[in-house]
């Protein structure tokens, strides 16, 4: 089962860095565009050759329209895609001054309990992004620029976050298998411990 869960949080890692790699890729884009459009309708390029400057201007040499809601919706379904295999590895942030120092046992059952709690969240998480969609679609909304239908970024993070609670859940099924038998049935973790 670990393995099955591991390739779904694997494939929707990898979709989530596509989609940041996109996101990264067009807004040096959109950057590179303004600060073109700038500079060619700078007093300089204006002054010297505004034939050319105008040319390049009329290809329409500028910021990428509507990149910032682009943006949103391209981060929104990365890091619902990412959380999944932050959920099944132990890779989220925490702070263990004090639980570092605890027996075994009581880290144990501490962490079977924070596992529980996180699936918890997870899934209410889950389940109101699914509300959310729906909402969305029922009022009809657009975004201001592109004015693409406000429910697609909420549907496409949707999976991602299913994904998560789904792992959620079995990770915290196996937390409690652990503290049931004394042993480690999840693989060590690889925590960013701050």
């Amino acid at each position: 089962m670990y393995g099955i869960m591991d390739r779904l949080a694997r494939l929707f890692a990898v979709l989530g860095g596509a989609v940041l790699s996109a996101v990264i890729i067009l807004t040096c884009l959109s950057i590179i565009g303004r600060l073109a459009n700038s500079i060619l309708h700078g007093d300089v390029l204006q002054g010297v050759m505004p034939g050319f400057a105008n040319a390049l201007l009329a290809t329409g040499v500028g910021p990428i329209n509507g990149d910032f809601e682009l943006v949103e919706a391209g981060m929104a379904f990365a890091i619902f895609a990412f959380l999944p295999l932050c959920q099944l590895n132990g890779t989220h942030a925490s702070v263990d001054i004090f639980t570092s120092r605890l027996p075994l046992r009581v880290y144990r059952f501490l962490r079977a309990f924070i596992e529980i709690v996180f699936a918890g969240v997870l899934i209410v998480i889950a389940w109101q992004l699914g509300q959310g969609t729906l909402g969305k679609q029922a009022t009809g909304q657009t975004t201001f620029l592109l004015e693409f239908p406000l429910w697609w970024p909420y549907a496409l993070s949707l999976p991602g976050a299913a994904c998560a609670a789904l792992v959620s859940i079995y990770v915290a099924a196996l937390r409690l298998v652990e503290v049931a038998t004394g042993g480690g049935v999840l693989p060590p973790e690889t925590e960013a411990g701050h």
